[in-house]
């Protein structure tokens, strides 16, 4: 699959993931970062797996929800944490929040907080790569939520249509914002729906990192060679809330407890596998978690250190 060195990276990536998630909380509530954000915690192994089988030439779209995303896709904490406070340094010079954060160096072509809004996006460079002949990849992210959006269907038929250079990856956490997904989706399995397509669909453990690392893989070998898009289904869970404004009631207990388990837990089961596998040992696991949290720690620090944008800047960026 990967050299174990790589093998150890996602799991210090896994933890970094968590630990910011948490960070990010912590300093919303201090008042350092402005309007709701998105959390994903328990969506470790999706954004962080599915972004390892990438090239940094190839493209991701995102979703409100995207950190796991950014860390995958291999973006720096750092400047990543300063856009999240509004500072100049940041990727995008303060102007992205948490949300819409873009580097084109590094293939991510940014959030979006419109439901499904980005695939259209995807399904665009996707077919740009394809018409210059170019084995160049685009992944779009998006929720369960998002499959019932007209621009989910429009996509995927275009996407099918003209077998474009795509991977569909739904992050199925079971909620789309308040509402559980056996009441808002007609299917149990958003994969599916791949069928009225006429393209491969394919339903995995969102929670297992190597599952998701497996099916990436098709989907991008599959693209690269021209044969067309693939939508993948990671079935996982949002353990917080949809946001730092949601005040929960709709999620029980039990089911957070359930889904909180070492059984189930994506970093305490890659853990367990890099253990047994004897990629790594016990006291490396607490070193790279260790790590992860430091480098979160100095990113915190860097972003609450870092200078605001100048209000001479203010229209810089504004086409007319």
């Amino acid at each position: 699959m990967f050299d174990n060195e790589t093998m150890k990276l996602l799991y210090k990536r896994m933890n970094i993931v968590r630990d910011l998630e948490y960070a990010l909380k912590e300093q919303h509530a201090a008042g350092k970062i402005r309007g709701p954000v998105h959390l994903c915690v328990g969506q470790e192994a999706t954004g962080v797996g599915a972004g390892i089988c990438l090239r940094d030439d190839d493209y991701i779209t995102s979703t409100h929800r995207g950190h796991a995303h950014f860390v995958g896709k291999g973006l720096e904490l750092k400047p990543m944490v300063a856009e999240m406070m509004g500072k100049a340094n940041g990727y995008c010079g303060g102007r992205a929040s948490h949300m819409l954060i873009a580097c084109k160096e590094k293939g991510v072509l940014g959030g979006c907080g419109i439901v499904c809004g980005a695939l259209g996006i995807g399904a665009g460079y996707g077919l740009s790569f394809k018409m210059d002949k170019s084995d160049r990849v685009c992944l779009s992210f998006i929720g369960d939520g998002a499959s019932n959006e007209g621009m989910f269907h429009e996509a995927m038929n275009m996407m099918a249509l003209w077998k474009t250079n795509n991977i569909i990856f739904a992050e199925h956490n079971m909620y789309g914002l308040t509402v559980r997904a056996d009441r808002h989706l007609s299917v149990v399995n958003i994969s599916d729906r791949a069928k009225a397509y006429g393209i491969p669909g394919v339903t995995i453990d969102g929670n297992d990192i190597i599952e998701v690392i497996q099916a990436t893989q098709e989907a991008v070998a599959r693209a690269r060679k021209g044969e067309g898009p693939t939508l993948i289904e990671a079935k996982t869970y949002r353990i917080l809330g949809f946001s730092t404004g949601d005040k929960g009631g709709y999620q029980t207990q039990e089911e957070i407890n359930a889904w909180s388990t070492p059984e189930k837990d994506a970093i305490a089961r890659y853990g367990k596998y890099l253990v047994d596998k004897k990629i790594c040992t016990s006291e490396e696991i607490a070193d790279l978690a260790q790590a992860a949290k430091d480098e979160v720690n100095e990113a915190i620090q860097y972003g609450l250190d870092s200078p605001y944008p100048e209000a001479s800047t203010l229209m810089n960026g504004i086409y007319a």
